[in-house]
């Protein structure tokens, strides 16, 4: 039970991210792709470097979401979501209090805690690779 209840997270949480960065990257799932993603974090002051910011969310999402789902090295996957998820508390949604009906960071502190939950606990046994 606890094995598959560990896979339903790993697989929700990290593919959720998986299509995060890819909109950040490629322009996949409606997103905006380095260009689009680069040009709104300007809107939110990070003008320097916004197209390197851009690139480095994307990859931190997408690859951080596919060690997660995986299973493989899920303690080097959280932590990635977990710096993304901190970082867009400080860029966007720190300033908004906590609740998200108001653009707070309550959704940002669950995934925190889910990513340091699970890389706490272990992927569990059903994982990509073998891991002993």
């Amino acid at each position: 039970m606890i094995n598959s209840g560990l896979l339903i997270i790993r697989l929700v949480v990290g593919l959720t991210f998986v299509g995060h960065g890819a909109q950040k990257l490629f322009g996949w799932f409606g997103g905006t792709g380095i260009e689009g993603t680069g040009n709104w974090l300007k809107t939110i002051g990070l003008a320097k470097g916004a197209k390197v910011w851009a690139i480095l969310a994307g990859l931190f999402e997408f690859i951080g979401g596919l060690l997660f789902a995986s299973g493989v090295l899920t303690w080097l996957g959280a932590a990635m979501i977990v710096i993304v998820m901190i970082d867009a508390i400080f860029a966007v949604h720190g300033k908004n209090g906590y609740w998200m009906t108001e653009g707070g960071f309550e959704y940002n502190f669950v995934l925190i805690a889910v990513a340091i939950g699970v890389a706490l606990t272990g992927p569990g046994d059903y994982v990509l690779l073998y891991q002993p």
